[in-house]
């Protein structure tokens, strides 16, 4: 929103001709001209009276002049004209006596409205639609009230004195329907049906897929290049049918690729983007298997578990490639693997990205013994399979690139001739993840970004579409598919498991305790030095012990849940697959350490870790050295020695004289002669007494040892009669040596005390610890209510498991390989039990199942159906995605049930059912696709609006800010219920850490608590859904509802201001046409792939005849409500009213609007607003004659009238409209659209939107880049536009 105008600006000199004016005000009767300043680049112009609207001749801005100014003006419409530009303002007036403005003058913006400020009158320019703000110059919350609106835009302009000039126009008046048209307008169309069933367009060898596969609608309207490449196992494949028609398909597009060369000389890659389960495992070794035939008898196969060897051979084999070899890198040495001893001349060599990074200890590493493998000009494959684990070469700012990232990028670089395949379901659902793809030559030499970073911000600029714009690229240039399993016939469900009371009671107690830990520590950290390291430390482990404490929490309390419906799937004969992120592992090994391998019990896994980080890290004072008995009389005098003893009246002046500086010569004389008198004497010979100052041989005199006095042995009380031979302390020095002693014994006594308290309180903390009713470990719980490791498949990274003893009484730890199998093909053993039915139940965890088959196979014994429970899900709809393709994969007799359980706590909910909507529509996520029913995007809490909700929600709870909605459970009308909210919110805060420093008030404000929250925690939305957790549920959900529905508001005022990026939407009308062929702008020299300008003609109406039959049908089946009918508005716009037809939308009590000419509208609409703006109409014929003239109308017109500012370009409710579209090839032209959209008008213009437009005679389906009217010239004089081949 742009400023409110300043005060006037004083008149320049008398001699200048010009009126006084600015932002918000002057312009006399009378005078030639007025002053305002530009909206734009803030220079004074002058403008002529009665001139409304201009453009800035400086920075060309199109404007209106101040309500004011217009106002006063004569009713003498001009075209804009060239306006003089004053000098700057300094030049004109004395510096001195001019006041400075206190806001700078701003001009009026006529896309939004013009209303005045009720605490300041500033006149502020407000975007349509929008109904709550904050006035910029007094930060005083406003609202917009439409009936006092509509009232002031009515109002006649103020009288005037003197002589009256001509009346002036009326205002421009705000037509209401048509901003909410041209909202949706903005907005786009609804997001269509987001798959296609999925063919081979242009091969037709081998057999159909076994399972239906599908494909994103954006990327099925494009077309692959025609396939030349011939198969060499092209019989063999027909004989054997071991690949279906869609792998044949990806098998010629990745050779074909592998032909061509980039502009700098490397070989071109291919991406498989196929999602989990369609086939790719067998792809890559039919690939193999055509370049083995081809002579390239060496391939390197890199992947994400050494176990996926097996899978690899199985899959060679099934292909016929049973001549070459796998061999596992890991279990060969590191000399060279082409030589006598190790003899691989041939093959395939398999490898983990681990393993990239691997080195000897002589220093010999992985990566230079397979490039010197491979040799020079090695031109086989490389094959990056699950390449995402590559993914942080390119990382968030801050952090550094991995090594693994780093070394994907070098192995390509050395063998520049190689052919490479990237294979990943997710590689390309965020662009940051593509930076190690570079054999794709989407950047670098010969394209439009010079180097990643600059395609990285493009995308980012373009959204959620851009994405799918370059999976369109990618497939029309021939180098990615990207197809995935359908997902019919599979069913979800969510189950929610509400907290039992008892485990509700230990949640509480739970974070109350961490609560109380939290404060416990901090007051034990104040008696310690001051030791900063060790401080952080201590903080980092606390919070991550904190995290991993409450997830643990989380999935134990679904646990009863999950073995019911597992028992419950058992009894209907199905199968079970339980999936899980993490194990427990570390604690159940350290309290087998501890404990011994015979337990009571399973080790609860939440109070292990309690105790590990108390036992570990409470901060306890450094334990004090108790005092030697012997120390107080030898030890201490050395450490007390302080003075020198003094020496007899001549040594001391000799002394001084040596060290006296240069001052005359006379002293310098006597100094140099009394030291050549002194070389012979010695300094010790006489010596001086302490007590009588009389002077004595020094042999003659007693030494203390402690303070070095020397004292006649006549001068000590008692008096001493001979020299003792053993060190002799005075008797001053003996009383404070044992004073010291004393003191000293009592300061360690002191910290000895405070170390034992310490010690006591810390076993303190450990025994209630132990005394918390916590749950056990999930996974063992599970497999033991599931009837223990004897009738459960376990497929995770963990190496050994608890077992319930065969009496019932305690549990034993095992391992879980037997004699027979090894550790590393125990997850491989324990699947083939499960597939083979001798095990019905598996449970998988993240780190044991990646890349592994659960489903329902044809070629498996077991092929009951599986249920796919969820027990604990990760926070990545990505990794969730991968987690559910183990058990829906190709070749199965049925497709699983998924449940997704979660618990009724803070974000679990909401996530669960975001994942779930995502799989209804097939997970889109993953591929390009992105938006799996409306605008997801906008509700990942870790985008760019979760971080802006979850400051203003923080900004809020501190009193920085007020809150933009009503907290959850209070009620605006009793502002105390929000005080107390926000108070028990603070103190939440503060209990896990996110409110720092905090201090209560004293005084008036007395019991407030203030304090800080630091920049790096008010946009980190994953701490703090991490750091909720670990509140009382009561808290936690209500602190959740408020951040959920602060994000909902941002999201809709950004949908309003058309700000919101949607991804693809369709464009739907009842009539769509292509108008003569489209025009060919590029064409991209490799592929030979082109970018097409495709002009539709759109007839969105909906005449009387249709209306009134939807109206008819809904009344008799019987669905109709009362307010059902036509409508039409209150108010006249332009001498006319507006018509719509409202029917009620299934019980949800909003009402479906249509309208006469742009059909349908997506928003629905209340009662309540739809009684306010409309009235309904009893006669139908009235209802007719508007409907039928209000269809005939907007055929030529827009909403706005003959006058509308934009002219023929302007499409806001004009029945028949023009639309242009780029498609084909996008990337190599981006920038050029990109500068050509900024320079738009309307703000919904300047953004890069992809839309899915389909002709209504032949169903032609294009997806591409919407080219606003106003903006194709441009477009196409930048593109150097070639004409049609045709013309």
């Amino acid at each position: 929103m742009t400023q409110p105008p300043a005060p006037p600006l004083p008149a320049p000199p008398p001699q200048s001709s010009s009126g006084s004016g600015g932002g918000g005000g002057g312009g006399g009767g009378g005078r030639a001209e007025v002053q305002v300043r530009c909206a734009g680049c803030r220079v004074i112009l002058r403008v002529k009276t009665g001139v409304v609207e201009f453009s800035c001749p400086t920075c060309q801005l199109p404007q209106m002049l101040p309500p004011e100014l217009i106002a006063r003006a004569r009713p003498h419409f001009q075209q804009p004209q060239p306006i003089q530009t004053l000098p700057p303002l300094q030049q004109q007036l004395k510096p001195l006596n001019l006041p400075r403005p206190p806001v700078p003058a701003h001009g009026i913006d006529p896309t939004k409205m013009q209303l005045p400020c009720a605490n300041c009158q500033a006149i502020l320019n407000v975007p349509h639609g929008l109904t709550r703000f904050s006035c910029p110059q007094c930060n005083v919350e406003l609202a917009v009230d439409v009936s006092k609106l509509n009232q002031s835009l009515s109002a006649p302009p103020p009288a005037q004195a003197g002589p009256s000039p001509a009346p002036p126009p009326p205002p421009e008046e705000v037509n209401e329907v048509a901003i909410e048209v041209e909202r949706e307008e903005d907005e786009g169309g609804t997001v269509g049906e987001t798959f296609m069933d999925y063919r081979p367009p242009k091969l037709s060898i081998g057999p159909p897929h076994p399972d239906p596969i599908v494909e994103t609608s954006s990327l099925s309207a494009v077309q692959p290049p025609e396939p030349t490449y011939n198969l060499k196992i092209k019989d063999e494949l027909e004989r054997s049918k071991a690949l279906s028609c869609l792998q044949i398909e990806t098998l010629v597009y990745a050779c074909q690729r592998h032909l061509q060369h980039l502009a700098d000389g490397t070989r071109a890659g291919f991406f498989v983007g196929d999602g989990a389960g369609v086939g790719k495992g067998r792809t890559i070794a039919g690939l193999i298997w055509e370049n083995w035939q081809r002579g390239r008898r060496k391939a390197l196969w890199i992947s994400v578990g050494s176990d996926l060897k097996y899978d690899a051979r199985r899959d060679l084999d099934d292909v016929g490639a049973t001549c070459a070899e796998v061999h596992a890198l890991n279990k060969l040495p590191y000399s060279k693997l082409d030589s006598k001893s190790v003899g691989i001349k041939e093959g395939v060599v398999f490898l983990t990205y681990n393993s990239l990074i691997a080195s000897s200890e002589k220093g010999r590493s992985r990566m230079q013994q397979l490039v010197q493998w491979c040799g020079p000009g090695f031109d086989g494959l490389v094959i990056f399979d699950e390449c995402h684990k590559a993914k942080n070469l390119v990382p968030e700012a801050g952090s550094q690139p991995t090594r693994i990232g780093q070394a994907v990028v070098d192995i390509q670089d050395k063998l520049p001739e190689a052919r490479v395949l990237y294979c990943s379901a997710t590689g390309a659902s965020e662009p940051r993840n593509m930076g190690y793809m570079v054999r794709l030559g989407l950047w670098g030499a010969g394209t439009s970004f010079s180097e990643f970073n600059e395609f990285l911000v493009a995308l980012d600029k373009g959204g959620v579409g851009a994405l799918e714009l370059v999976a369109m690229d990618m497939k029309a240039r021939g180098m990615y598919v990207c197809r995935t399993l359908s997902y019919k016939g599979a069913e979800f469900e969510i189950v929610e498991a509400p907290l039992e009371a008892e485990m509700e009671a230990m949640y509480k107690k739970a974070a109350e305790f961490w609560a109380e830990l939290r404060v416990e520590l901090l007051s034990a950290s104040a008696f310690l030095p001051n030791e900063k390291p060790n401080s952080s430390q201590l903080w980092r482990l606390y919070w991550s012990s904190h995290q991993r404490f409450f997830r643990h929490l989380c999935m134990s309390a679904k646990v009863p849940a999950t073995v019911r419906l597992a028992k419950q799937a058992l009894s209907q004969n199905k199968c079970v697959v339980i999936g899980l992120q993490s194990t427990g592992e570390a604690r159940t090994e350290e309290a087998v350490t501890k404990y011994g391998l015979e337990l009571d019990d399973f080790v609860s896994g939440p109070r292990e870790l309690l105790l590990k980080f108390v036992e570990e890290n409470y901060p306890l004072p450094e334990k004090p050295e108790p005092l030697s008995e012997d120390e107080g009389v030898k030890e201490l005098p050395r450490k007390r020695r302080s003075a020198s003893p003094g020496v007899s009246f001549r040594g001391r002046v000799r002394k001084m004289a040596k060290w006296k500086p240069d001052s005359d010569d006379e002293s310098d004389f006597e100094s140099e002669g009394d030291s050549v008198h002194d070389s012979n004497d010695s300094d010790d010979e006489f010596q001086i007494c302490q007590i009588c100052n009389g002077e004595e041989e020094r042999k003659k005199l007693l030494h203390c040892s402690e303070c070095e006095k020397l004292i006649h042995p006549s001068c000590v009380v008692p008096p001493v009669t001979e020299i003792p031979p053993e060190p002799w302390t005075c008797l001053s020095c003996k009383e404070k040596t044992e004073e010291y002693i004393q003191a000293r014994r009592l300061y360690i006594a002191e910290l000895q005390k405070r170390y034992e308290a310490a010690v006591e309180r810390k076993l303190k903390i450990l025994e209630i610890v132990r005394s918390l009713n916590l749950p056990n470990n999930p996974l063992d719980d599970i497999i033991d209510q599931l009837g223990g490791p004897e009738n459960v498949a376990e497929i995770t990274g963990r190496r050994g498991m608890l077992v319930r003893a065969s009496n019932g009484k305690g549990v034993t730890y095992q391992a879980r390989n037997t004699k027979d199998i090894t550790m590393e093909m125990v997850n491989m053993h324990e699947k083939q039990l499960f597939m083979d039915g001798k095990k019905l139940v598996a449970i998988i965890s993240e780190a044991g199942s990646a890349g592994v088959s659960l489903q329902a196979d044809r070629r498996a014994a077991n092929q009951k159906r599986r249920v796919h429970l969820t027990l604990e899900l990760p926070w990545s709809a990505d990794r969730a995605i991968q987690q559910f393709g183990r058990t829906h994969r190709s070749n199965q007799t049925s497709a699983p049930e998924y449940s997704l359980i979660f618990t009724n706590l803070g974000g679990e909910r909401r996530f669960a059912s975001i994942v779930a909507k995502r799989l209804e529509t097939l997970g889109a996520l993953t591929q390009g696709d992105r938006r799996a029913g409306p605008s997801l995007s906008a509700y990942n809490y870790d985008s760019h609006f979760g971080k802006k909700a979850l400051m203003v929600m923080y900004r809020g709870i501190m009193e920085q800010e007020n809150l933009p909605v009503v907290p959850p459970g209070c009620s605006s009308d009793e502002p105390e219920t929000s005080k107390d909210f926000l108070k028990k919110a603070r103190a939440a805060l503060i209990s896990v850490g996110i409110v720092r420093d905090s201090v209560m008030a004293n005084g008036k404000d007395f019991g407030k608590i203030s304090g800080r929250i630091v920049d790096s925690d008010m946009h980190d939305v994953g701490r703090f859904l991490n750091r909720l957790l670990g509140l009382p549920p009561d808290i936690q959900n209500r602190l959740f509802e408020l951040f959920a529905s602060i994000l909902d508001f941002l999201v809709h005022n950004a949908r309003i201001e058309g700000n919101l990026d949607s991804g693809i939407v369709d464009m739907k009308a009842n009539s769509i046409e292509l108008q003569g062929s489209p025009k060919t702008v590029h064409v991209d020299q490799m592929s030979g792939a082109s970018t097409m300008l495709f002009t539709f003609t759109l007839d969105r109406g909906v005449t009387w005849e249709t209306a009134s039959s939807m109206l008819t049908e809904k009344k008799r089946d019987g669905l109709g409500s009362a307010s059902d009918g036509f409508y039409e508005s209150k108010r006249e716009w332009l001498g006319r009213r507006h018509f719509i037809l409202a029917f009620e939308s299934a019980g949800s009590g909003l009402f479906k609007i249509v309208r006469p000419a742009v059909g349908e509208s997506i928003r629905e609409m209340p009662l309540s607003e739809l009684k306010s703006k409309y009235r309904k109409l009893s006669s139908l014929e009235k209802a007719c004659n508007g409907w039928e003239d209000e269809y005939e109308v907007s055929s030529k017109q827009c909403m706005h009238g003959s006058k509308c500012k934009l002219g023929d370009f302007c499409t806001v409710g004009r029945r028949i409209q023009e639309v242009n579209v780029l498609g084909g090839l996008i990337l190599p032209v981006w920038g050029t659209i990109e500068k050509a959209l900024s320079k738009q008008a309307r703000q919904s213009h300047k953004r890069l939107r992809v839309v899915r437009i389909q002709t209504t005679t032949d169903n032609r389906r294009i997806v591409g880049l919407f080219v606003p009217n106003a903006a194709v010239e441009t477009v196409l004089e930048d593109l150097a536009w070639v004409q049609d081949l045709d013309d």
